[in-house]
């Protein structure tokens, strides 16, 4: 008799205990949590992304900048040669034209569109 009930505790003891991990796996799969799975997925591997793309970019930048402090010794153009002042050339405008020719037989209209109203 102790062994029938034994082997009948193990097997209610395996059968919850496959039903549990059945019943997680099954909660898992599920189209939500696969959903919610890719896009935490997704997000962490954008951020791994971020990071990395800011890195090379500062990198660039500082390797950029390095080289060209180089090649301006090596050119002999880092000094700041002195730049002549600039020229101001005046606009090629007639100021004595008149916008409405006087005494002419053509109405001069106003442009203020409130008067009509």
């Amino acid at each position: 008799m102790f062994r029938r009930t034994f082997w009948f505790s193990t097997g209610v003891a395996a059968g919850v205990w496959a039903t549990t991990k059945v019943n997680r796996k099954l909660r898992q799969l599920t189209p939500e949590s696969l959903a919610a799975t890719a896009a935490n997925k997704a997000i962490e591997a954008g951020h791994r992304i971020k990071d990395r793309a800011v890195g090379f970019a500062l990198d660039v930048r500082d390797n950029m900048a390095r080289r060209e402090e180089e090649l301006g010794e090596a050119l002999g153009i880092n000094a700041d040669p002195e730049l002549p002042a600039p020229r101001r050339f005046a606009a090629i405008e007639n100021r004595n034209t008149h916008k409405y020719v006087e005494g002419s037989t053509y109405q001069t209209y106003s442009y203020n569109r409130n008067e009509d109203h």
